[in-house]
């Protein structure tokens, strides 16, 4: 469980620098997409070893002495760069070496793919976030089309905003995946019905498993095709049968002859009385033999602060741009709308992967 931190922890001038880091935020951020697009780290990171002097980062790059000079500035204020003299120089001119941090942004896969996200997709829709509050509409997504969700129209995104979209969106589910799959066929489950499959990942991720399991993804038309053609091109379309549908629909009927009916990050993307509405319609359409398997991230389920951290400003993600309603869950909160739905939870697994948990559940008997 993660622990928040204490109130006035802080000292005043601590306090004050780190309101300083938040007022100019914008620019860190900015100066560092440079610092990566100019291949100004990169350059110092390959040579970090003896470090690099200006001159030589200025030919390396291509790039005035000033405008160089000007980003590496304020990367040592940031704590990007160091700055340290070659003693070994009878001249002992200063040498720029790399912190930690920028090698995580260059080299630590979670750290990229936060990075290139906010980047391509959400800065700019960001400045939106305050409307967002107020209205309970995604207005961020203004920056990319006139859409009242975005989860429809994710195909017309451009095509690196929609390339970091997915990386996003695939790198904390791929981590659990391996991990969460002998679990899904402890009960060597013959059908398996993935509602919300999206691109069919975990979907292929089954097949590929279990070579005799018959898999069903219900979900939206645009979303359904585009399963379907990755599923096809990886060989599995004799085991696989879409559902199109809408899940928010109270009428909506479920795939039949299930054994599994699984979820993976998909109620996160909903509101309250939404997901409600979901896991109702679910509880009404199975029998006490099946199974509901529901995988999600829950912020306050999480061992470290920076995966809570990144949980909470994903939940800005869903106000500003998904539908204007959603968010990364509390264990509590999402626990007793499952219960509230007609379903019960027989046991929850935490830790898996990079901080989802894993709720099995069957259906309450009155």
């Amino acid at each position: 469980m993660i622990q928040l931190p204490e109130q006035g922890e802080l000292s005043a001038v601590a306090a004050k620098s780190m309101a300083q880091h938040i007022a100019f935020s914008p620019y860190i951020f900015q100066a560092t997409v440079a610092l990566k697009e100019l291949g100004i780290l990169q350059f110092i990171d390959k040579n970090r070893r003896k470090g690099v002097l200006l001159s030589e980062i200025v030919d390396a790059v291509n790039v005035s002495e000033y405008g160089v000079s000007v980003l590496l500035d304020f990367a040592l204020t940031c704590g990007l760069v160091t700055l340290t003299p070659d003693e070994s120089e009878q001249d002992s001119l200063p040498r720029y070496g790399i912190t930690k941090v920028a090698f995580f942004l260059l080299h630590d896969e979670m750290s990229i793919v936060n990075f290139d996200f906010t980047q391509h997709f959400g800065y700019q829709g960001l400045a939106n976030l305050t409307e967002s509050i107020k209205t309970g509409k995604p207005e961020g997504l203004k920056v990319f089309g006139d859409w009242p969700t975005l989860y429809p129209h994710l195909p017309e995104l451009p095509d690196k905003t929609r390339e970091s979209w997915f990386a996003f969106d695939h790198f904390y589910s791929d981590h659990a995946f391996d991990e969460i799959l002998p679990l899904v066929f402890a009960s060597q489950p013959k059908h398996i019905v993935d509602i919300g499959g999206n691109t069919g990942r975990f979907t292929t991720k089954c097949l590929q498993y279990d070579s005799e399991v018959q898999m069903t993804i219900m979900d939206l038309p645009p979303q359904l095709a585009k399963a379907q053609k990755n599923i096809a091109a990886a060989g599995f379309s004799e085991r696989f049968h879409p559902f199109p549908c809408d899940m928010l629909d109270p009428k909506q009927a479920l795939a039949k002859n299930a054994d599994v009916y699984w979820m993976s990050q998909f109620l996160d993307c909903f509101s309250e009385p939404q997901i409600k509405t979901i896991l109702s319609n679910i509880a009404n359409g199975i029998s006490g033999q099946q199974r509901v398997l529901i995988l999600e991230t829950f912020w306050d389920a999480q061992k470290f602060d920076a995966a809570a951290f990144s949980l909470n400003a994903t939940s800005l993600y869903f106000t500003c741009f998904a539908n204007g309603n959603s968010r990364m869950y509390a264990a509590d909160k999402f626990t007793a709308l499952v219960e509230k739905s007609g379903l019960k939870i027989e046991q929850q697994i935490d830790d898996i992967g990079l901080g989802h948990s894993l709720l099995v559940c069957s259906k309450a008997t009155n």
